[in-house]
């Protein structure tokens, strides 16, 4: 089941569009402002955040613009009254991935939901985990205060693993998002992951690259099943 947020001051239309939901086996939790709103993604993950351009003691705007600086790359829904280019064009400056103006048929919201939770946003400007930041707009990442000297390719993969974490990715999907079709030998992941552990996990911190037996590759602050390589 999807798991969406609507952030939306109308309370009658914010009724309306949970129970839709609902109906279509997507769960909706809801908050009346951008304040409330924040803290609530601040708590859990969600698949979509629907998003109301005006709401009470922080706007849309300013909820997508904090949002992206803190790393959080949930797909956004704008939903606003405002249909002009200028409104949407300062939308998707500020991380919104797509719009629906208001009055908006139910059946395409569905539609719009479930086309966005099949991605994570490309509209973040840094990824974390734990005292980890990679930095999209300057190209630079930091652990603990030191800057991390990736090439290329540990640079991709990091990316990759950190748009996932902390869920883990496998070997072939992590072949697939750094070489395309167009794969080296099997070895050359493993090569550019012992590399990239060295330069994530130094002496005393946290080991945060895990080997997950069976599974993949994961970036998290502790393995579920206590395995790490």
């Amino acid at each position: 089941m999807l798991n969406v947020l609507l952030v939306e001051d109308d309370i009658d239309l914010a009724v309306t569009v949970v129970d839709y939901l609902a109906l279509e086996n997507i769960h909706c939790d809801h908050a009346s402002n951008g304040v409330a709103g924040l803290s609530l993604l601040e708590q859990q993950r969600y698949d979509v955040l629907l998003l109301d351009l005006n709401l009470p003691r922080l706007d849309g705007l300013s909820v997508c613009t904090r949002l992206r600086q803190q790393g959080n790359d949930v797909p956004v829904l704008m939903l606003t009254a405002r249909d002009q280019l200028t409104d949407k064009l300062d939308g998707f400056q500020a991380g919104t991935d797509d719009y629906l103006v208001k009055p908006f048929d139910l059946e395409e919201l569905v539609v719009r939901v479930m086309a966005l939770s099949r991605r994570r946003s490309g509209q973040v400007q840094k990824l974390r985990c734990a005292d980890l930041e990679m930095n999209l707009a300057s190209h630079e990442t930091m652990r603990n205060g030191r800057v991390l000297k990736l090439s290329p390719t540990a640079w991709k993969l990091l990316e990759c693993l950190l748009r996932a974490s902390p869920r883990p990715l496998s070997r072939e999907q992590l072949m697939q998002a750094v070489w395309g079709d167009e794969q080296p030998d099997s070895n050359s992941l493993k090569v550019h992951l012992f590399n990239l552990r060295k330069q994530l996990d130094q002496d005393g911190e946290l080991p945060l690259l895990h080997t997950l037996a069976g599974t993949g590759f994961a970036l998290r602050e502790q393995a579920d099943d206590g395995q790490n390589s």
